[in-house]
């Protein structure tokens, strides 16, 4: 958030805020709890390079297909980068601070003493990819657009909190809160910034095939639906200038080629189809990403470390549906689940269990509540199971003394507490109706995974169906809840906020397209939730964490799968790369903003 231009310089002076900040002026920079790294005559952001070299065609890997050139609608599958390349906030996000937000299409913005409302002033330089200067009225047109239900019904949920939007002046917009949010004002800042001549006389929710006018600083250029998409630099773009983009976007050309799967895809990246692999797969990392352009350097194979919260991913279980309603079944096929067998034998021990939905980070629960986290509790106890205050949560585990059979025994008990017997080898209710598992998949290699998993269900007499779907087919499932077991995954960030209202309260549950995948509908999640987004300082963002982490453990919504703390990436050699590596990131964000095609 930089301050007012005057005379279309950048005079800023510099602040930070503690959550609800009392404040009486605009600000160039807010970081979540502490102070910003940045001075106001900063530079540029240390993971870039200022001097990178302009030029040059990035090829980038799509898997699937896209139908979409509107990455904000709940309909269609938008082409990769658009959200990245195209679109801009009025602020932008660091990647190496928790939680810090500098200025782009905002050059400053003011909090109000009572934290129920932010004013962000628009940079008079900012301008969309027509030409016209971006004003108040295209700020509240975007927000309004996006809290309709034309948008995508995430953003309902995601904003909740805020009441309207009002233009006071031509480059001034203030955002009214319904209650005070310790993020709310930063959140607001992320808002995705787009023109009302993009839709001229077409609704939002028709513009699936109309090119975007927007701020970013590339252009959507030819395309190919479902095959190909490239994007070109745009000559005039209006912030190529600023510290926030000093350095950044250095491609001329970005094309996304897509591929039916990532098998392919990895065949078509050896043959120099494409420049660039994020890898998520342990076995094709360990066997599959060699070959002679490997041997003689043409293509390089890293890690990259990272500081990044590993959240939870797992084989979710739909809540929604009758046979999963009782927590008791929940942790019976959870028990099912061998994962020391699978990192040994599939993954080749590079993955660590996931314990926690804020793994490998202070946010996650340790040993049994104490102090202020189970003052906080103790408001709950009537509501929660009685463990929760006297047995430490534990995914299961094969590791002596336990084992896989005294694994599936106790999942066998806690199947007839719930009313499933095994009748002649069946797993079958009071009612005679069997339990079939339906497993639905998208990526290729999750099939090694899931068939020891079902291997361990059919001993429990269920029989359990895998099978992958295309990806079009797959979100419209996803969108409808239309599953019984999914695999998916809880992002979290150091500094978790409004996002968890979209993962994990009920407000969430039955909206179409949100991520609340499970379906979890919990009052006490609800006030947990609230209590971290209302948090006054880090100790009770802590706290609150906790004692949702533990809550949500305890209700076995999913079986939790792994994490690393590496990105593993393979590359071909034609890229500069900055010095410094940022903390908080996905690699192929890095690669888009901050890497460079070498001279030759």
């Amino acid at each position: 958030m930089l301050s007012r231009i005057l005379d279309i310089k950048y005079k800023t002076f510099f602040f930070f805020v503690f959550f609800l900040p009392v404040n009486s002026q605009a600000v160039p920079a807010m970081g979540m709890g502490y102070e910003p790294k940045y001075s106001a005559d900063y530079g540029h952001f240390d993971y870039v390079n200022p001097d990178a070299p302009k030029q040059g065609e990035l090829i980038m890997m799509g898997l699937g297909t896209f139908d979409s050139l509107n990455p904000y609608l709940l309909k269609g599958i938008s082409a990769g980068g658009l959200s990245l390349l195209v679109f801009e906030s009025l602020l932008e996000k660091s990647l190496d601070e928790p939680f810090t937000e500098y200025g782009l299409i905002a050059d400053d913005f003011y909090l109000a003493e009572d934290g129920l409302s932010v004013t962000f002033h628009i940079n008079p330089l900012a301008r969309f990819s027509n030409g016209d200067a971006i004003t108040a009225e295209d700020v509240k047109y975007s927000f309004d657009t996006l809290m309709s239900k034309a948008a995508h019904p995430q953003y309902r949920v995601y904003y909740a909190d805020v009441e309207s939007a009002t233009v006071i002046d031509r480059l001034t917009v203030r955002f009214d809160f319904k209650n005070k949010n310790r993020e709310l004002h930063m959140i607001v800042g992320e808002i995705p910034i787009f023109s009302k001549k993009w839709a001229k006389d077409l609704t939002f929710d028709k513009l699936s095939d109309v090119k975007p006018v927007a701020s970013g600083p590339y252009l959507v250029d030819e395309y190919d639906r479902g095959k190909s998409i490239n994007y070109v630099k745009n000559p005039d773009y209006w912030a190529k200038t600023l510290p926030v983009r000093k350095g950044m976007f250095n491609y001329q050309r970005i094309t996304y080629k897509y591929y039916k799967d990532s098998t392919i895809a990895l065949e078509a990246f050896k043959a120099g189809e494409f420049d660039f692999f994020f890898e998520n797969y342990s076995k094709r990392w360990a066997r599959s990403h060699n070959g002679p352009q490997y041997d003689s350097g043409k293509i390089n194979k890293t890690e990259l470390t990272h500081k990044n919260n590993a959240g939870m991913q797992g084989f979710a279980f739909n809540t929604r549906r009758d046979k999963f309603k009782d927590v008791r079944v929940r942790r019976a096929l959870s028990l099912a689940y061998d994962f020391e067998w699978a990192n040994a034998k599939l993954f080749y021990n590079q993955y660590v269990r996931a314990g926690s939905y804020f793994s490998n980070s202070e946010l996650a629960a340790e040993g049994l509540p104490k102090g202020k986290e189970l003052a906080l509790l103790e408001k709950y106890r009537d509501q929660l199971p009685v463990e929760i205050f006297t047995k430490p949560w534990q995914p299961a585990t094969t590791i002596a003394p336990s084992s896989l059979r005294k694994n599936l025994i106790e999942a066998r008990d806690l199947l007839a507490e719930a009313g499933w017997t095994i009748q002649q080898g069946v797993l079958k209710n009071q009612q005679g109706e069997p339990f079939n598992l339906d497993i639905l998949l998208v990526q290729n290699g999750f099939d090694r995974i899931i068939a020891p998993y079902a291997h361990n269900l059919k001993k429990l007499g269920i029989e359990t169906n895998y099978r992958k779907v295309d990806s079009s087919l797959y979100k419209r499932r996803l969108d409808t809840f239309d599953f019984d077991m999914v695999v998916t995954s809880f992002s979290s960030s150091v500094s978790p906020g409004n996002e968890l209202m979209n993962m994990f309260t009920s407000s969430s549950a039955d909206i179409k397209g949100s991520n609340n995948l499970p379906g979890i509908s919990s009052p006490v999640v609800d006030d947990l939730v609230s209590a971290i987004i209302q948090a006054k300082d880090r100790e009770e963002v802590v706290i609150a964490s906790r004692a949702l982490d533990r809550v949500l453990l305890y209700g076995e919504y999913l079986v939790p799968n792994w994490y690393i703390n590496v990105h593993r990436v393979a590359y071909w050699d034609k890229f500069g790369v900055p010095e410094t590596q940022p903390l908080y990131y996905d690699p192929t964000s890095w690669l888009l903003k901050a890497w460079w095609i070498k001279k030759q």
